[in-house]
């Protein structure tokens, strides 16, 4: 597994060691040694969540905040998607920066959020299965959320916006000025 961070410190892309033949393919998906070696910390994963959806489809932006934050470790099993974090730690250098990554079936790239970041997914393909780790349990009082189309933060969705297909809980979420603190 090849590990590479992203300008937002401690958000890292993880690119798998794929073996082919004419049978298929078989890659380790984690690995809990491997995967805190090359992420520098000790994550222990306690939830796995997963989730079906159709072309346009935006799920987020979201975080869990004090107690029950929440590390994701994310990929696609079918389909692509583009994922998304925000970084909202109040004294990071990159505060209020995103970062993307190209998530698909076929790559199958992991991209491994810590705590601190609210995160989001676009569905590109037709259809995708999305599969997530959490190092926390979900707590509902401690839900957070930052509106997709923020001003401030201005991420480049690269669909158009008339096309996306949005829950009505996350059309009306804040703006990063109106945020629930994260952290």
């Amino acid at each position: 597994m090849k590990f590479i961070e992203t300008k937002l410190k401690g958000c890292y892309v993880l690119e798998p060691n794929i073996i082919k033949d004419e049978r298929g393919y078989f890659m380790e998906s984690f690995n809990e040694k491997t995967f805190c070696e090359g992420v520098g910390q000790k994550v222990t994963f306690v939830q796995d969540n997963q989730s079906f959806s159709t072309k346009g489809v935006l799920r987020g932006l979201h975080y869990q905040t004090g107690e029950h934050a929440q590390a994701k470790l994310v990929r696609v099993l079918q389909g692509e998607v583009l994922d998304i974090a925000v970084d909202l730690r109040p004294n990071s250098p990159t505060f209020g920066q995103y970062e993307t990554a190209f998530l698909s079936g076929e790559n199958q790239t992991q991209f491994f959020i810590p705590r601190g970041f609210a995160h989001g997914f676009l569905v590109l393909s037709e259809t995708a299965t999305f599969f997530y780790k959490c190092d926390n349990f979900y707590n509902k009082e401690s839900e957070g959320g930052l509106i997709y189309n923020d001003e401030t933060v201005n991420i480049d969705w690269n669909f158009p916006i008339e096309q996306l297909i949005i829950s009505e809980k996350d059309q009306i979420l804040p703006t990063l000025v109106n945020a629930k603190k994260a952290w």
